[in-house]
């Protein structure tokens, strides 16, 4: 009998292997820069080598890994300064968006909308970075989805992946936590109310003092 995984088992184990090392990486316990050891991941995590490799592709498609041939696998880097620039380009697509979303609003989405935004205040009060991080997400999200604009969602996915391993750590400060809901339920406001230019002069300036509130979390100086 064979007892190797089923392609779906693999998948499944792979994923889970894949969200493991996004915890690990989001954590800071992987530093950026850092390689990561096939060999010792498998061992820690009780698996073989091929869900690790799937893993890892996984991974390197969100942007938070960079393949080196005959190196290896290491954890992202992103300059400060590459920083700035990716936030200046997600706030112009996100402005765009959230113009956009004011054309799609219906009471259905205003639902998700309020559900997220209470979502995110309960884990402002438990200072839950990591529940904060995916409610902000699919937050985001949500707007690119009402937007409508394949295109633009595309660019602002990628610009959010490039963007990972600075944010998740700049929602490990509950002050930047209140801060961002805050100017959510801004930009929410406006769309639901249909004033395309206020909510996308909302949603710029959100995306850009985030950028702000991030810079300061951040010991690296702008030169270089």
């Amino acid at each position: 009998m064979d007892d190797s995984p089923s392609p779906t088992r693999s998948a499944v184990l792979s994923q889970t292997v894949a969200e493991e090392l996004k915890r690990l990486i989001y954590s800071g316990e992987f530093q950026p820069g850092e390689r990561l050891n096939e060999a010792a991941l498998a061992i820690r995590m009780g698996t073989s080598r091929g869900p690790i490799r799937e893993a890892m592709k996984v991974l390197a498609g969100l942007g938070l890994v960079t393949p080196v041939p005959n190196k290896g696998v290491f954890v992202r880097q992103l300059s400060v300064r590459e920083m700035i620039e990716v936030y200046e380009l997600r706030a112009l697509v996100f402005g765009y968006a959230a113009e956009r979303a004011c054309e799609h609003f219906s009471p259905e989405a205003g639902a998700r909308f309020e559900r997220l935004l209470a979502g995110m205040d309960e884990a402002c009060e438990a200072s839950d970075g990591t529940r904060y991080y995916e409610l902000n997400l699919a937050y985001h999200e949500l707007i690119l989805d009402l937007c409508g604009n394949r295109r633009a969602r595309q660019a602002y996915d990628d610009y959010v992946k490039e963007l990972h391993l600075f944010r998740r750590r700049y929602f490990n400060v509950r002050s930047n936590m209140r801060k961002s809901n805050v100017e959510h339920r801004k930009i929410y406001e406006a769309i639901a109310s249909g004033s395309a230019a206020k909510a996308r002069a909302a949603a710029e300036r959100h995306v850009l003092d985030g950028r702000s509130r991030l810079l300061a979390t951040l010991e690296e100086p702008l030169a270089g």
